[in-house]
């Protein structure tokens, strides 16, 4: 599998604003969905935002209107920009890639380590 890595996570005051990057090793072009899902202490894993080769996006409704997913093929790098920010939005965030490209995901080949973002005063 080709490693995806991530970074960006970290502390911040409600309504702060975090990026997260996921880079993976090969070239992104290879795959046609990307995003993140996130997962709560004791909560399932669920989606947060997914973008395909072509730009389209697509996100959970909490977080619409305060995220930005995009991709930068050159760098072989997908962002999420998360504005915002709320408690609520504390978890462990986990970037994936996949071949298809479909509206909401239908498949996961690649998962990243995780990266944690905690929302507090």
């Amino acid at each position: 599998q080709v490693p995806l890595v991530e970074s960006g996570g970290g502390l911040v005051q409600p309504g702060g604003s975090l990026r997260l990057s996921c880079v993976a090793s090969g070239n992104i072009r290879n795959f046609n969905s990307m995003g993140w899902h996130r997962q709560a202490p004791g909560k399932q894993r669920e989606l947060v935002a997914q973008i395909t080769s072509s730009g389209s996006a697509n996100y959970t409704d909490s977080v619409k209107g305060r995220f930005t997913i995009s991709r930068d093929n050159a760098k072989n790098t997908v962002y999420l920009q998360m504005n915002s920010l709320k408690p609520e939005d504390t978890a462990v965030y986990y970037c994936f890639a996949g071949i298809v490209a479909s509206l909401p995901p239908r498949r996961y080949d690649y998962w990243g380590q995780g990266t944690q973002v905690t929302v507090s005063s």
